[in-house]
């Protein structure tokens, strides 16, 4: 088993990461970013994908990754596990039938409830006391679900024409078209901006540079966050105007 992930500011890998410990602590586990993931894949049968959910679906990066490497996922045995900051109704189902579709078969699908890393939206943030017992509640359902794994009942969230429908009313039906395409949206408050360099080499998809000693960004966002919580000048938004407490997964998990 090899486990793979695509993670914005850690909640995937985190949660990919307690579940393969549980399994196995030799499990390797790989980032699509990493060279080698290819031959990560090519090698085993059985692969756990861990991602973050966006409006209960797949972000694009990942949605292009797996559709580039097409012929990665014939034959492949998958288990897929969805990170969520409130409700992604099909998450798991979502990634699953677009590896489906290329000849894997998936065997479970698990939800996890992790912060969320909006931190640019005043509406979802919570005391690092709640961050704190809602990591600790996630990772105790990933080592059982981990345990449910082994003991051949891998769990099946999100996999049904129900947690379809829930994905499809709750979410995609109203804020699908956002993650359609790679965003345009990114701002950089240039008068913040110390030109460090930190986003452009963080950033997945390469949509931020240095230009002049500031960061500028294109229109290639995969909406990962990943920029916006390691800022060191909070200088980056997304879909609000200002950044409050910053949300990465190693300063709230033990």
């Amino acid at each position: 088993m090899v486990g793979v992930y695509f993670s914005g500011t850690g909640n995937s890998r985190h949660s990919l990461e307690v579940f393969c410990k549980e399994i196995a602590v030799d499990t390797k586990v790989i980032s699509i970013e990493e060279e080698g993931i290819t031959d990560a894949i090519k090698g085993d049968d059985t692969i756990v994908i861990a991602y973050p959910v966006q409006y209960s679906t797949v972000p694009i990066f990942l949605r292009d990754f797996v559709t580039d490497n097409s012929t990665l996922w014939n034959g492949k045995k998958i288990f897929v596990i969805a990170t969520m900051g409130m409700f992604s109704g099909d998450g798991a189902g979502m990634l699953g039938r677009l590896l489906k579709k290329y000849g894997a078969e998936i065997v479970g699908g698990l939800h996890v409830k992790m912060p969320d890393n909006i931190t640019d939206v005043k509406l979802l943030k919570h005391p690092m006391e709640v961050y704190r017992e809602i990591v600790r509640k996630s990772d105790e359902k990933v080592r059982r679900s981990a345990q449910s794994f082994k003991a051949g009942k891998p769990k099946k969230e999100g996999l049904n024409v129900f947690y379809r429908l829930a994905g499809f009313f709750g979410q995609r039906l109203y804020f699908g078209h956002m993650t359609k395409k790679y965003s345009d949206k990114l701002k950089i408050d240039k008068d913040q901006c110390i030109g460090c360099g930190k986003c452009e080499t963080l950033c997945p998809t390469k949509n931020i540079t240095i230009n002049d000693q500031k960061a500028v960004a294109g229109s290639h966002c995969t909406m990962c966050y990943r920029c916006i919580n390691n800022c060191p000048k909070k200088a980056i938004t997304l879909l609000g105007k200002t950044v409050g407490e910053q949300w990465r997964i190693d300063r709230f998990a033990d």
